[in-house]
Parts: C-alpha cells; structure tokens; sequence
C-alpha cells in the first residue's frame, strides 16, 4: 500500500509506541460510530429538474469517475454546503 508523507510519519508514531489509548475508548468510540452512521445516512429523497445536457454531463463525469451519478451529485451538493467546493477560476 503506498502511503503519503503524513500517513508514514503517524504509522512510524504508532509503530515506536508513541500513542496510548484514550482511557474511555469504548465510550468515545461508540459515540463517534454513531455519530458517523447518522453523517452517512441518506434518508431524505429529493427530485430536480436540470437540462438534458448538464444531466449528460453529470453522467459521464460520474462514469469517468466509477461513481452512480446520484452519488456524484450527493457529493458534489455536501462539498458545497461544507465549503470544500470553489468555482474554478480560470
């Protein structure tokens, strides 16, 4: 498996014994499971109309990426909502 830079140096951490665990682990690891069930959880179902052309878009950008193209849609509104997606300048 190849590793970034970050990813050796927190393995080379562990690995030298320089992490402990946390004394109430089980506690805070059952709260951050459930905490990511609820994040990853997709329970609401929403209809749009968009063009044909920009749905053909959506799909074979979705197809390029190995991804359903309801996914990539999913994705790409959550990155919007969470700041991570900016308008390209160029």
């Amino acid at each position: 498996m190849k590793l970034t830079k970050e990813e050796k140096e927190i393995l080379d951490s562990v690995e030298n014994g320089e992490w402990e665990r946390i004394s109430d682990f089980d506690s805070k690891a059952s709260e951050i499971r459930e905490a990511a069930q609820s994040t990853l959880r997709k329970d609401k179902r929403v209809n749009i109309r968009i063009t044909e052309r920009d749905f053909i878009h959506i799909q074979k950008t979705a197809l390029h990426e190995g991804l359903p193209y309801q996914t990539l849609i999913s994705s790409i509104l959550h990155k919007y909502l969470n700041g991570r997606l900016v308008e390209k300048r160029g």
